[in-house]
């Protein structure tokens, strides 16, 4: 009687893949920094988490109805799309909400026009900002701040004081640079 003897070996291999709710959630403008008016922005929201997380969008606190579409294009950015903006990132592992961006800051100048010498011209400075912005003036390349507040007067103004001038927004959340205002030693803007 013949007996074979059969060794049978199985290898096995596992791999674990960690399963995570959000992490490290957060928005992006592309392009960064001041936007012009009718100008194309997108704003992107990224996350790290297994499985893709789903993401809502907020303004001013409020939700947003852009549908599952990620990242989300204006075509033309309008006044009325100021404001603070996140995004909240969502799987069935848990949820994770981004850091808020302002979009937009406006500068209005007092009178408009030309101005005199002598006379004063009042710089006003106004964002969508939640929580509610700080307020501070700069003439470019100075590092002294000129004014704090919404609005900034020069007074009995004259050729030396001329030049650029900007807003600084800021709060809990960030800060952002207005464009600069250009004041003529001509006075006319």
């Amino acid at each position: 009687m013949n007996i074979m003897i059969l060794n049978l070996c199985a290898v096995f291999t596992f791999f674990f893949v960690s399963q995570d709710g959000p992490k490290h959630t957060s928005v992006y403008s592309s392009p960064s920094g001041e936007i012009e008016e009718g100008s194309s922005v997108t704003l992107s929201c990224r996350s790290v988490a297994n499985p893709a997380a789903e993401y809502t969008w907020f303004k001013n606190n409020q939700p947003l109805h852009w549908g599952p579409s990620q990242p989300h294009t204006f075509p033309s950015v309008r006044p009325e799309d100021r404001g603070t903006y996140r995004c909240h990132a969502e799987n069935k592992y848990g949820q994770l909400s981004s850091k808020t961006i302002i979009m937009d800051v406006q500068l209005t100048v007092s009178p408009s026009g030309e101005i005199e010498e002598g006379s004063s011209v009042t710089l006003s400075c106004s964002s969508d900002a939640n929580p509610a912005a700080n307020y501070t003036w700069f003439r470019e390349h100075e590092d002294s701040v000129k004014a704090s507040g919404q609005n900034y007067t020069i007074t009995n103004i004259t050729s030396e004081l001329g030049g650029k001038y900007y807003c600084q927004a800021h709060n809990a959340i960030g800060l952002h640079n207005s464009t600069f205002l250009l004041i003529k030693g001509n006075w006319s803007f």
